[in-house]
């Protein structure tokens, strides 16, 4: 693993094994040979650099060089990391961590240029373009992180770069304060077919709490998620991924997430699973819910359930059809089951704050508690009772 600390001397030898190897003959092979391969040419070179390197520097060294060939170079210790949820590159030299909902900084080697030459590698096999033209992007990491760059002349000090991690393992609903007696409660709602829409704020742990929630489906059922940026991890065996497009740099090609709502409609879905809500698919999948598609599942964000109905009735005006506002809140009363809402405290902990069902009968958008937190628990509270026995809330 490459280190963030090398001294001036390491960094400009570094530099100069990167150059010869890229310099040498057959040096695309080279690239994609075995690791093996690669590291020792690599330890060949520097040794024609400096025959007299100590071991510890020349492995370390080794590493460095490994990885700006076929990693992230200075990203890569980071990203090997398990303990890294996510990476924010401020411009030359300035990184952040969040570890455990904690934000800390890290000593990064990597100037303006390096940031670019590392967003351009990670873009390039995904024909995504990162230029003064188009300076925002997002893409995925072949682990599955998300990659979210921003470059001058948007960002005003030098490119950034936001990485957001999915660990390999999936979190139970333990890991956001659930007990066990509210963590069946959850599970019976998800397996009786509840609509289930998930609130949050950014960071609160919505995409991981509904990876958590699609891992109780049962292994029949044909699942279809749909999302932005492929982020959900099932472990289920009938589950057919769909993954949003941008358009290309031409500005043609582009797959929303609106067409992917209704193209998932004619796969016969057992369960329909939207990453997140942000625009007019609101409307189809409010159209679709009430067209028998129950058990869906998917987040929105917003500060309390109440404001997550109000933010889905809005963003369904954005479709188009010319249906009122109060039309549009009959559907969604008789579509959306569930809220839940998931918060990040003060110390970091992503937590589970309330369920509640949503009030079917006429009038303003309402909800009535289920599960609410008290004491630091989350507790059966109301007619959560009553809505476990009948399975669909009313």
């Amino acid at each position: 693993m490459s280190t963030f600390t090398l001294e001036d001397g390491d960094r400009a030898l570094r530099a100069a094994v990167h150059r010869r190897l890229l310099a040498s003959d057959g040096a695309e092979a080279l690239v994609h040979a075995a690791p093996g391969v690669l590291r020792d040419r690599i330890g060949a070179l520097l040794a024609l650099e400096d025959p007299l390197l100590p071991v510890e520097r020349r492995e370390r060294l080794v590493a460095a060089v490994f990885d700006d060939v076929v990693g992230l170079g200075a990203l890569e210790p980071l990203l090997l990391d398990p303990t890294i949820d996510e990476i924010m590159v401020n411009g030359s030299g300035r990184c952040f961590v969040e570890r455990a909902g904690e934000l800390e900084a890290v000593p990064l080697q990597l100037d303006d240029a390096g940031i670019l030459r590392l967003a351009e590698r990670i873009l390039a096999p995904l024909a995504l373009r990162l230029d003064r033209s188009a300076p925002m992007v997002d893409a995925r990491l072949p682990d599955g992180s998300r990659l979210h760059a921003v470059i001058p002349p948007l960002a005003i000090d030098g490119p950034c770069l936001t990485i957001r991690r999915f660990g390999a393992r999936t979190l139970g609903l333990d890991a956001f304060g659930v007990t066990a007696g509210a963590e069946e409660y959850i599970r019976a709602l998800v397996l009786r077919g509840a609509n289930i829409v998930i609130s949050g704020g950014t960071g609160s742990g919505k995409t991981t709490l509904l990876n958590a929630l699609t891992g109780l489906l049962e292994t029949r059922l044909r699942i279809v998620t749909i999302e932005e940026t492929a982020e959900l991890r099932l472990p289920q065996p009938h589950v057919v991924r769909l993954e949003a497009r941008p358009a290309n740099a031409e500005g043609f090609g582009a797959v929303t997430v609106r067409d992917l709502v209704r193209a998932a409609l004619r796969m016969r879905p057992d369960r329909l699973v939207v990453g997140e809500v942000r625009a007019a698919e609101a409307l189809d999948l409010i159209q679709a819910l009430n067209t028998g598609h129950d058990g869906s599942l998917s987040t929105i964000h917003a500060n309390t359930p109440l404001d997550a109905l109000r933010r889905l009735s809005t963003l369904a005006l954005f479709g188009g059809t010319g249906l009122p506002h109060d039309a549009i809140c009959e559907q969604l009363r008789s579509s959306v089951d569930i809220v839940i809402q998931v918060a990040r405290g003060g110390n970091g902990r992503r937590v589970v704050t309330s369920v509640v069902e949503v009030d079917a009968s006429d009038g303003p958008l309402a909800v009535r508690p289920l599960l609410a937190r008290r004491g630091g628990a989350l507790e059966v509270v109301g007619r959560a009772e009553r809505a476990a026995r009948t399975g669909r809330v009313s």
